[in-house]
């Protein structure tokens, strides 16, 4: 069997393709970039350039493939329509089951990240190849820089309010996604993937202070005001818009998983906070 990797140089990607590696299996790793994988063709990772935008070369990259995991864009605003050629490329060379990377409550999420997944699904919805969609929420990853100046300063800031994220690392949620592609029974499957600790803001802050020894207390501030402090960060503006309203969605418990459905493909209980927070800041 021949799984295949899309974005496999990315962070989420290259620890899949580690993780199928892991379990011996025939992997395709597929890059826009060959040369930022050098070192996994060296272990036996068959790698082939495409990039979402060129139907010809998915084509040619999804030859042979069995399984494949399509690892979400990140061109937010064009994702429908790249994603989509991935999936036509998939049901035009047999792949037997196509798994997509998702956002929690897709098809109701408001969020501004959540706008791509949800057409995205819609694609999913009506293609021809058999799909499983894993909805992953927040990588306890996105706060290492927030975490890092908050141990410095002693002050968090967001706009999460009291609203919870059931975060998780990219590695829980890598070994998921390598379990789904290696086993059976999950054709059809809705996964909403989520750590089992589900933190607010002034939790998050009260971790971080465990973890690094430092006093840390979270600030809570409008959408507006957190964008603004992203923004003064270096920060652009679109990426300051979207992470700000992703704490809004936070705050409205967009992010806030509680199926177990990590847990239960990871056949053990995901990274705690502590652990997260403590590889992340060392």
């Amino acid at each position: 069997m021949a799984v295949a990797v899309t974005g496999a140089s990315g962070q989420l990607g290259r620890l899949v393709v580690e993780a199928l590696l892991a379990d011996g299996v025939e992997t395709v790793a597929i890059v826009r970039d060959p040369a930022k994988i050098e070192d996994l063709a060296e272990r036996g990772v068959r790698v082939r350039q495409a990039s979402y935008d060129d139907p010809a070369a998915l084509d040619a990259a999804l030859a042979g493939v069995d399984r494949l995991l399509l690892i979400s864009g990140s061109e937010i605003g064009q994702r429908v329509a790249q994603h989509t050629n991935v999936i036509r490329a998939a049901e035009r060379t047999g792949v037997d089951l196509l798994a997509y990377t998702s956002i929690p409550l897709a098809t109701e999420n408001p969020m501004i990240l959540a706008q791509d997944h949800r057409g995205t699904e819609e694609v999913l919805a009506t293609a021809t190849v058999p799909t499983v969609v894993l909805r992953n929420s927040w990588y306890w990853e996105n706060y290492a820089a927030g975490a890092a100046h908050a141990a410095q300063t002693g002050v968090l800031t967001g706009a999460s309010g009291d609203g919870k994220v059931s975060g998780a690392t990219r590695a829980d949620y890598a070994a998921a996604a390598a379990k789904v592609l290696t086993s059976e029974g999950h054709e059809g499957r809705v996964y909403e993937l989520g750590g089992d600790d589900a933190l607010t803001g002034a939790d998050l802050a009260a971790t971080i202070a465990r973890v690094t020894g430092e006093p840390v207390r979270y600030e809570n501030l409008t959408e507006a005001d957190y964008a603004a402090v992203l923004r003064q960060a270096g920060l652009p503006d679109a990426v300051a818009a979207t992470l700000a309203d992703a704490d809004t969605g936070i705050a409205a418990g967009l992010l806030e998983v509680d199926t177990g459905d990590l847990r239960t493909l990871l056949g053990t209980a995901p990274t705690s906070p502590v652990e997260a927070l403590r590889a992340i800041l060392s």
